[in-house]
């Protein structure tokens, strides 16, 4: 961030600190103190490319690298255009088809490719979808209400834990305070023995953590942390998922592998006939998921064997 610099005044971040990159759509950055400059009257000129450009479009620049600032901002605005959903389209290649042509608009207005061409594409586009861009709209902003709303529902519930949470600390360091200051006092004016009076003090607090302790457990919640209770969705057209039912349990058949070869051995004879003499041990790993060398190899020699012979229907063997 330090190499970072205005490209008009040359100002360095590391030579001031405080220095504040701007930028606007063509992608160019320059500095707070430039821009002021430069805009003065509200609008103006881009010093390197030229582009008329206006001063309340200027932003602090986020990324290091302007041209992310560019796409992102080129981006966000053909989105505003560009917001069908799958459900918009009969099948999964049109949308597909669709976010490829919108990844193509972006490429070229990012890279200044074609820009006119490009820009009487999408006044094309936005004349022939006006009722479903407006709809879309519409529906996006529902969205965007239903999720603030839950968004402020679930801030006013954490500051209501926050709250609650700080009344009961303040509460048990006041009461702390109140049984220093008795004891205290105990000490101070009664005619006890000091050991007895703190023995019967520490005898009075464990007795209160046990109480504690003995206190019903919190009711158990009914609601999500964003103010859904359970069972239920913010959307009422969304609707749970059914419960399917349960079907039989499921009962173990072993294999039975049927060979039209020579039987394999089993899984007894493969080790001691020698057939694992030129086989690797299994790791550690490999034995933890339940493969064995001696596995591997009858496994093998089945692959082999199955289809060794071939006897078609008239009787008549062949070999392969």
């Amino acid at each position: 961030m330090e190499e970072q610099a205005c490209p008009r005044c040359k100002t360095t971040k590391y030579r001031n600190p405080s220095l504040k990159l701007m930028v606007n759509v063509c992608g160019h950055t320059l500095c707070e103190s430039c821009v002021d400059m430069l805009f003065l009257k509200g609008s103006g000129a881009c010093p390197e490319c030229m582009v008329p450009l206006r001063r309340n479009n200027f932003r602090v620049q986020l990324f290091e690298d302007p041209m992310v600032e560019k796409e992102v901002d080129i981006r966000r605005r053909i989105l505003r255009d560009y917001n069908k959903r799958e459900e918009d389209f009969a099948s999964l290649e049109e949308y597909n088809d669709y976010l490829e042509e919108i990844e193509d608009i972006v490429y070229n207005l990012c890279n200044n490719i074609e820009i006119i061409e490009t820009n009487k594409r999408i006044e094309a586009y936005k004349r022939d979808n006006r009722e479903v861009i407006q709809r879309n709209k519409t529906r996006v902003g529902r969205d965007e209400y239903a999720l603030e709303e839950m968004l402020e529902l679930e801030r006013a519930q954490e500051n209501s834990r926050k709250k609650e949470l700080e009344e009961l600390e303040t509460e048990h360091k006041k009461k702390k305070a109140r049984d220093k200051q008795a004891l205290i006092e105990e000490l101070m004016y009664s005619g006890k023995d000091a050991v007895q009076i703190v023995s019967e003090f520490a005898e009075k607090a464990e007795k209160q953590r046990e109480e504690e302790k003995q206190l019903p457990p919190p009711k158990p919640a009914n609601e999500f942390s964003t103010g859904i209770k359970f069972g239920q969705t913010a959307d009422p057209s969304l609707l749970p998922v059914p419960k399917s039912d349960e079907g039989p349990l499921f009962i173990y058949e072993p294999l039975n592998p049927y060979t039209e070869g020579p039987t394999p051995p089993p899984a007894s004879d493969v080790e001691s006939m020698g057939y694992i003499a030129h086989i690797r041990s299994e790791t550690p790993q490999e034995n933890a998921g339940g493969f064995t060398s001696t596995l591997a190899c009858q496994r093998a020699l089945q692959e082999a064997l199955q289809c060794l012979y071939f006897t078609p229907t008239t009787g008549i063997g062949v070999g392969l």
